[in-house]
């Protein structure tokens, strides 16, 4: 399967790709069809240095949290933060919003954003970075992890992802934001609740007519690489774990773990801030916007 928008698909250098915002339906590597918007940089077409400061020549793809999607108000506040800086590709994962599939709350969904970053690179952009909020945190360091090489890489007995065409899906840098760092937490009420809507039918239920996302029913098999693991295999790939001191749900051994497991990493702790993407101000969201451009 290809992860390219479906259709013919004719790449193109920057320049062309500055023009205008374009919706599509990706196709994952499984098949999976994914919602995406691409909205260029709010600079110049020079294939350069913008006018107001974006950069032409790079991407930045915004991976949401758990129930999220491509057009809730928190997302689409951090895109036009960041195109301010670069183009910015959005998307919603599988079992959320408009695409195809259900969730697996952490696993396949590396396959999601391997799309969007060879969205990205087909469309001619030379540098693709990803930030992830919450659940998106803790995939886009997978992804990063697993991808390195531009392909998938095999754990646990099986392919993770398998590359499509020759379009590379590696993540020039990653951002993650208010992400755990081991898989199963269950030490705050938030995250109690959590569990719940995912392991119990009547959770999911919840899940899939409340909070609008549709979760796969299966356990784990085998159990993914869990985050700080994934940290720990980024090499060379910068990592900036952004995490508030008062978020609910993932105390702040998770963020410190992270940056420690990362051969080069930046860990920023936020006063005051809460949780993902609805408790990233503007302010915040300008800082990793020029972090991204000096990675």
């Amino acid at each position: 399967m290809s992860s390219v928008p479906e259709g013919p698909v004719r790449r193109s250098r920057v320049p062309s790709v500055t023009h205008g915002s374009r919706r599509t339906v990706l196709r994952a590597d499984d098949g999976v069809r994914i919602e995406a918007l691409y909205e260029p940089s709010q600079g110049g077409d020079d294939g350069g240095e913008a006018d107001d400061g974006g950069d032409n020549s790079l991407a930045i793809v915004v991976a949401h949290g758990f129930t999220g999607s491509v057009d809730r108000p928190a997302v689409r506040r951090a895109a036009r933060v960041f195109r301010q800086y670069a183009a910015v590709i959005t998307f919603s994962f599988r079992g959320h919003g408009g695409s195809g599939g259900r969730s697996t709350v952490g696993d396949r969904e590396v396959l999601d954003v391997a799309a969007a970053v060879r969205w990205a690179r087909s469309l001619g952009h030379e540098r693709v970075v990803t930030v992830g909020f919450s659940m998106g945190g803790s995939v886009v360091v997978r992804h990063a992890a697993l991808y390195r090489d531009g392909s998938g890489s095999p754990h646990g007995g099986r392919m993770e992802a398998h590359p499509a065409g020759h379009v590379s899906a590696r993540a020039d840098a990653v951002v993650a934001v208010s992400a755990p760092a081991r898989w199963y937490y269950r030490g705050t009420a938030p995250m109690r609740r959590v569990h719940w809507v995912i392991t119990r039918p009547a959770g999911r239920l919840v899940g899939r007519f409340g909070l609008r996302t549709r979760i796969h029913a299966r356990d784990w098999d085998p159990v993914p690489l869990s985050p700080v693991e994934a940290a720990a295999r980024l090499g060379p790939t910068p990592l900036l774990v952004v995490h508030g001191d008062r978020d609910p749900y993932f105390p702040l051994d998770h963020p410190r773990a992270l940056a420690a497991a990362a051969g080069r990493s930046e860990l920023w702790i936020v006063p005051g801030m809460g949780h993902a993407e609805n408790a990233a101000e503007e302010t915040l969201l300008t800082r990793i916007g020029a972090w991204l451009t000096a990675a």
